[in-house]
């Protein structure tokens, strides 16, 4: 059984590194940032996590695990849903990414709810909750900082 500081260690350092790359893509002037793909990084260490046999018992029979590749492969075409393309004062914006990451994020959680794996849940859940808290304030002061358009 994987201990809690260990599940902690690897749903945070899946979100920062994710976080970081998402960071680097906004300050680039990609349609896409920390929230967005720290979520995206979060989800999959959670299900990767779930999957392994040492975290429990090898109980993931195939069936399950088609049911889970159908349920993250179907819910991503939701996801997309949420994503908007608009024109705004003559530009190209993207609106509704993280929102999206955040319906796949969802949709992980739910099964890992299903397998009634709490402790995954529970730490999952709180990064999550931080990310989404803190990122979007944390961006932006690191874009005001890092912006090619402050370089006076």
């Amino acid at each position: 059984m994987i201990a809690w500081d260990d599940i902690l260690l690897r749903l945070g350092v899946a979100t920062l590194a994710s976080g970081i790359i998402g960071l680097n893509r906004d300050l680039h002037g990609k349609p896409i940032g920390l929230r967005t793909l720290g979520l995206v990084g979060l989800a999959c260490a959670t299900v990767v996590i779930f999957a392994m046999p040492a975290f429990g018992e090898a109980r993931i029979s195939d069936a399950m695990s088609r049911v889970i590749q159908g349920i993250l492969t179907g819910i991503g075409f939701l996801g997309a849903g949420v994503i908007v393309h608009a024109e705004v004062a003559g530009q190209h914006k993207v609106h509704g990414l993280t929102s999206a990451a955040a319906v796949w994020f969802t949709a992980c959680i739910g099964v890992i709810c299903g397998a009634g794996e709490w402790r995954l849940v529970a730490v999952a859940f709180a990064v999550a909750l931080v990310l989404l808290t803190v990122g979007g304030p944390l961006e932006r002061a690191l874009h005001r900082l890092f912006s090619k358009d402050n370089s006076a």
